[in-house]
């Protein structure tokens, strides 16, 4: 009797609405992989606090019908990159409109830790979309992430590239000693400051001219700070295989767990190689070796058009680069390697089949505008030049900043990477818009799409994959990849990441002709219980926050103005799982003395924001009728903590 009183008493106030969102009558989807059930969801500030049957007279100030939709965890977007982008533009409107609600970046060229010339060198772009880079390291890049409130929660990674043109700028060569050890430090206070990983990119210089050796001397420090090791393998063509023993060999030496990013196997030459690539990787992983992969659904890749020409070309930097371009002797000499059949980099000239299998999609100069869009052979002949040339001439001429999309890969291999249970997805894409600075360019259509893609063309058409499957591989798997606590799941307690869409009409529209269109079905988004997206539109609200990895550490030489803020957080029911309110809930320190004190609220929860350490900290919760409980943190004011209090009743 003492139950019912309670829930009654919850559910018959008239003083607050249960819930602030509750979702009826939907098919969830959890992201565990397991078959698909009806039930509903209430949400409270931002969090899930009930999946059942709500009773009818259960109240919210906001209920959605459901019926037909299916309702499953935002997804996570394994490989973005709108680190700035969000700076610009916060709205992440690509992202939220195919349902991503958290993106991890951080592949290259990564958000810190930054000096003069590194900002200096990123001038092209922080001018051409006034964005100023006013930090040098994670917590001054996270202060200013959380500033701009973004559309999508992102975490990043810390480049084994960037740490390295930090010390030693572009160079060709290897470290010295010390050299390597301030590249070391940099990792170390990176991981400490949030960042989830360590990050390769060794198609691109910098980043290639890394040996193996300094790869495993970095990512041991970021596995002291129990990360990842994430890479934009060496090669993806003809030496594919040595670039996945490369991962293997930083995996075991390091004891870091290794993800590959953006699966495929390029070039026209090298179809029907995924198999073994596959087998190879599930080889590794039976020989425990944690290694996991992502793809995007598409058979084009996107990059620089500079990345075409190999990295030696690039030592030096941009001005160098272009400077080579410029001078007919090197100039012949990077020809004449294009047409080779020379192993030991990516040709993608080779492996696209020439220039009409490469399509300019975006400049940074106004008056070569008019070639995006365009491919390497229509340029060509609009110019009356060799297709060689034209790319060296446009490369020089926006100063290596031009994209391009490259179709280079093949369905049937993408179609079997898909369905190994360890592949998950990414977009490799920033923040896309439909207007403002960020819709000025053309855009590869896996930065709209990637999702609805999945969901649409691999699920519903192809069969590729089951629904429940899929969902798990954009939701659970990512988030325990990446150690992302409390998200991934729909599930009592975790964070308010939900996403609802109709599955007989989620389509991708864009195309690689006409790219920047948002997907359509994805009826609403909610972003840490905030409604971002409604009836396929954006309400304008934003919720994402910065996710710091598991190597967090709290400091307390943060510059003024920038906390690093963080919360405990809890919920209290009875023993059978039913919220207890006006419970007193006491935050005290290591000495039991009283730093706050408030009563939880109706739905059970409490909340405690703190921007201070509190080691040995403990949380007590009262009230009458019930025993009393406490519970001892070892909270560092690093992350967000959450208790669940079970109170039992008094004899």
């Amino acid at each position: 009797m003492r139950r019912v009183a309670l829930v009654l008493l919850f559910l018959c106030s008239p003083l607050l609405a249960q819930y602030d969102t509750l979702i009826r009558n939907g098919r969830l989807v959890d992201g565990t992989g397991n078959p698909w059930f009806y039930a509903d969801i209430g949400i409270t500030n931002d969090r899930i606090t009930f999946i059942g049957t709500a009773p009818q007279d259960a109240t919210a100030k906001r209920t959605i019908d459901a019926k037909g939709l299916v309702i499953a965890p935002g997804f996570i977007d394994m490989l973005g990159q709108s680190e700035l982008d969000l700076l610009i533009d916060n709205r992440a409107t690509s992202k939220l409109r195919q349902g991503i609600t958290t993106e991890i970046t951080g592949e290259g060229d990564t958000a810190a830790p930054l000096n003069d010339r590194l900002k200096n060198d990123a001038k092209d772009f922080t001018d051409h979309f006034h964005v100023t880079l006013d930090w040098t390291d994670f917590d001054g890049y996270f202060f200013r992430l959380a500033k701009a409130k973004p559309g999508v929660n992102l975490g990043t990674y810390v480049g084994a590239a960037q740490v390295r043109n930090y010390v030693i700028g572009t160079a060709n060569r290897a470290p010295t000693a010390d050299e390597l050890k301030d590249m070391q430090d940099l990792v170390d206070d990176a991981m400490s400051q949030g960042a989830m990983g360590l990050s390769s990119a060794l198609m691109y210089a910098p980043g290639q001219y890394a040996k193996t050796d300094e790869l495993i001397a970095l990512a041991k420090i970021a596995a002291a700070h129990d990360g990842i090791y994430s890479s934009h393998i060496r090669n993806e063509s003809e030496d594919e295989m040595s670039a996945i023993h490369e991962v293997e060999q930083i995996a075991r030496e390091a004891h870091i767990p290794a993800e590959i990013w953006h699966l495929k196997v390029a070039g026209k030459d090298n179809w029907g190689k995924m198999p073994a690539i596959l087998a190879e990787i599930n080889k590794a992983r039976a020989e425990d070796l944690d290694i996991t992969a992502d793809l995007y659904p598409y058979i084009a890749s996107a990059t620089s058009l500079g990345a075409l020409i190999p990295a030696r070309y690039h030592e030096g930097g941009a001005d160098a680069f272009v400077k080579r371009l410029q001078d007919p002797a090197t100039r012949a000499e990077i020809k004449k390697l294009l047409l080779s059949n020379e192993q030991g980099f990516d040709n993608m000239w080779r492996g696209t089949g020439g220039g009409k299998g490469i399509l300019v999609i975006s400049v940074l100069k106004p008056e070569l505008k008019k070639y995006e869009g365009m491919n390497i052979e229509q340029i060509a002949a609009a110019e009356n030049k060799d297709q060689l040339d034209a790319i060296l001439d446009l490369v020089a001429a926006d100063h290596d900043n031009v994209g391009a999309v490259y179709f280079e890969m093949n369905e049937d291999d993408l179609k079997l990477a898909m369905r190994e249970p360890w592949v998950s997805f990414d977009t490799d894409y920033g923040e896309a818009a439909e207007d403002g600075p960020l819709s000025e360019s053309k855009t590869h259509p896996r930065s709209w799409g990637t999702f609805a893609r999945v969901l649409g063309k691999y699920v519903r058409d192809d069969h590729n994959l089951s629904l429940e499957d899929a969902i798990r591989k954009a939701s659970s798997q990512p988030a325990a990849r990446m150690k992302l606590r409390d998200r991934g799941l729909l599930k009592t307690g975790y964070f308010a990441d939900v996403v609802i869409f109709d599955p007989d009409k989620i389509h991708d529209v864009a195309t690689f002709a006409d790219p920047n269109h948002p997907s359509i079905g994805f009826r609403y988004v909610f972003v840490n219980g905030v409604l971002s997206v409604e009836n396929d539109k954006l309400t304008g609200q934003t919720g994402g926050r910065p996710l710091r990895g598991p190597g967090w550490k709290f400091r307390d030489d943060i510059p003024e103005g920038q906390p690093a803020r963080g919360a405990i957080q809890g919920m209290v029911t009875d023993e059978d799982g039913y919220p207890v309110f006006r419970v007193k809930v006491t935050l005290l320190d290591a000495t039991g003395k009283e730093l706050s004190s408030k009563n939880n609220r109706r739905d059970g929860h409490f909340t405690f924001e703190t921007t201070a350490p509190c080691a040995d900290c403990s949380i007590k919760v009262e009230r009458s009728g019930f025993e009393a409980q406490s519970s001892k943190l070892n909270y560092n004011g690093a992350n967000e903590v959450w208790i669940n209090y079970r109170l039992t009743r008094t004899k």
